[in-house]
């Protein structure tokens, strides 16, 4: 119960349904990503880097709600492992852009089969129209609570 007196009632508050659904989202996803040999966030990466090449270490922690230093751990891991490279020197500044590698394409594509699996499937009950209406509501509630924050 908060001070003033007001009770928020789970059954009916949209920021908890919110919370639910991205936490039974995030599950559904890394239950199909694990055999891949991912994340959620290890997915995110490679996907925003197939979408958007050459970010930098800070754009891609910003993209996948993560530190800049989880962000710069994983990309250390990823480029072991063959599937990002990252330029010795900066371009400009002092950012880092990363590329995804053949490898890396490869298993993004995996991953981003198995994660549409999983959207369609928490899709299936909604027609076209609703899933429509569904990105216009949740980008309303976005652009309300950053114009609020001044983000």
């Amino acid at each position: 119960m908060s001070q003033d007196g007001e009770v928020i009632d789970l059954e009916t508050s949209l920021g908890y349904l919110l919370k639910e659904a991205s936490s039974a989202l995030r599950a559904a996803m890394e239950e199909v990503l694990r055999p891949l040999g991912m994340t959620v966030t290890h997915y995110s990466c490679l996907e925003l880097l197939a979408q958007r090449p050459g970010l930098s270490n800070s754009e891609l922690a910003r993209g996948t709600f993560v530190t800049r230093q989880s962000m710069n751990v994983l990309l250390q891991a990823l480029e072991r492992d063959g599937s990002v490279t990252r330029a010795a020197e900066a371009p400009v500044g002092k950012a880092l852009p990363t590329r995804l590698t053949p490898l890396g394409e490869r298993k993004r594509q995996q991953a981003s089969a198995a994660v549409r699996s999983v959207e369609l499937r928490m899709l299936g009950g909604m027609t076209g129209d609703e899933q429509s209406g569904a990105r216009r509501i949740l980008r309303s509630m976005i652009h309300a609570l950053r114009d609020a924050d001044g983000s």
